[in-house]
């Protein structure tokens, strides 16, 4: 009863921080400090509340009843050249935020087979905004796309080597967008270009998944762990508003029927994954852990959106399938403390030819460091990450509001994106 006190206080924590705009990047892993220090060398370990996210098979090798809470803080930053029609260029910076994504876990042993699980944590999330008057605002002005899952899970030990899990996720997603639209207006009979008008697109859905695992006590120093995560299709209903400032405006004319004040709906398909980790204990207080991770970007195929006054935003992404590749290392020099650290590569999956500012970075690579600490019954781990994110080339892209007569925009690239992570996790043991 306890635990499960403590997790209820876990939840509304997490419940309060959810509601405010987070992440930068779509496909997250910072479900945990521990798993970022170790760039996400979680897979074959699993050995801590949070493999309810990485590995839920590896739950069986905790006794009694844990629970783990906390949240990570990310710090993105980045520029966007745009090459003009005039020949000039302009660099626009992101506005600076800092993103919460947190998580919590518990498990309990229900006997010597049995365990079960409950995890809360985001799979996905994409946050960018920069000003409204910026050369890019015909595509995008802010993005702000939240998930957030809950993952009931059972895991069972078969034997002394193999244990199993299925979990069932249930995620609720939020997203909001805000772009300016060109507007026109009629002066002395002819029509020109007057103040822009700026939409916001409000929505929120539900989308359901599964999740199964494996994990694989082969020797005393050698563990496998194997991981699916399948595809959620989300449904999200919401509202488009628009501001307008003149009466004369086409658009208030209803000359610019997508102007108008609507409800819309989309479907997005969110990818399924496959991670791998092996990991290696060569002494009782030291371990390694390599492992990869394939997302099959490849169905997410389109943003699509209609509004039901009879407009639609087609939006192609046609990405490619992503693999992340990690390693890891985990030092434990006293009883009470562990030394941490890792580094992964991811590769691109952008496809440049629809390429737009909701997510300027194609591939990067991340170097993280942590240490955790024991009082007794109490966890404390603290991390902290690097991310260096490749640049995205705008020079063909055909997203719309980007090569385009209004927005005088011929092309660009983005360049010297980075992002500093920041986590901290407590976990305690009944």
């Amino acid at each position: 009863m306890k635990g499960l006190r403590v997790m209820v206080v876990v939840c509304m924590l997490w419940a309060c921080q959810t509601a405010m705009v987070w992440a930068e990047g779509f496909a997250l892993t910072e479900w945990s400090s521990r798993g970022l220090s170790l760039a996400g060398g979680m897979v074959g370990r699993a050995d801590d509340p949070s493999a309810i996210a990485y590995n839920a098979a590896g739950i069986t090798q905790l006794p009694g009843t844990r629970v783990m809470g906390g949240f990570a803080a990310i710090a993105p930053m980045g520029t966007i050249d745009l090459d003009l029609a005039n020949g000039g260029r302009t660099s626009t910076t992101t506005k600076p935020n800092i993103w919460p994504a947190p998580h919590a876990y518990i498990t309990h042993q229900l006997n010597d087979r049995f365990w079960l699980g409950l995890g809360m944590f985001a799979r996905f999330g994409l946050g960018n905004e920069f000003s409204e008057s910026w050369t890019g605002r015909y595509n995008l002005t802010s993005v702000n796309f939240q998930t957030f899952s809950l993952v009931p899970t059972v895991a069972m030990k078969v034997n002394e080597v193999l244990s199993l899990s299925a979990g069932v996720e249930v995620m609720y997603a939020a997203f909001s967008m805000n772009q300016q639209i060109p507007s026109w207006q009629i002066i002395n009979y002819f029509p020109q270009q007057g103040p822009d008008s700026r939409l916001t697109l409000d929505g929120t859905g539900w989308g359901a998944g599964l999740h199964v695992g494996a994990h694989f006590h082969m020797t005393d120093q050698l563990s496998l762990g194997i991981t699916y995560k399948s595809p959620v299709t989300l449904n999200i209903n919401g509202t488009v508003d628009y501001s307008r400032h003149h009466a004369n405006l086409l658009a208030d004319q209803g000359q610019v029927p997508h102007t108008i004040d609507t409800d819309a709906h989309s479907t997005v398909h969110l990818p399924d994954s496959f991670a791998v980790g092996l990991a290696y204990q060569p002494l009782d207080n030291l371990s390694f852990e390599v492992g990869t991770v394939f997302t099959r970007w490849s169905t997410y195929d389109s943003l699509n959106i209609y509004f039901d006054s009879d407009y639609q935003s087609i939006s192609h992404k046609n990405w490619r399938d992503g693999w992340n590749f990690n390693a890891s290392v985990e030092y434990e020099p006293l009883d009470w403390l562990a030394l941490r650290a890792g580094i992964w590569y991811e590769t691109p999956v952008i496809n440049e030819a629809h390429a737009d500012f909701m997510v300027p970075s194609n591939g990067r690579t991340g170097a993280s460091v942590g240490a955790g600490f024991k009082w007794g019954n109490w966890t404390l781990d603290l991390a902290y990450a690097h991310l260096w994110v490749n640049g995205v080339d705008y020079a063909e892209t055909d997203a719309a509001g980007i090569h385009s007569t209004v927005s005088g925009i011929r092309g660009g690239s983005s360049r010297d994106t980075v992002a500093n992570i920041y986590s901290v996790s407590i976990g305690y043991t009944f």
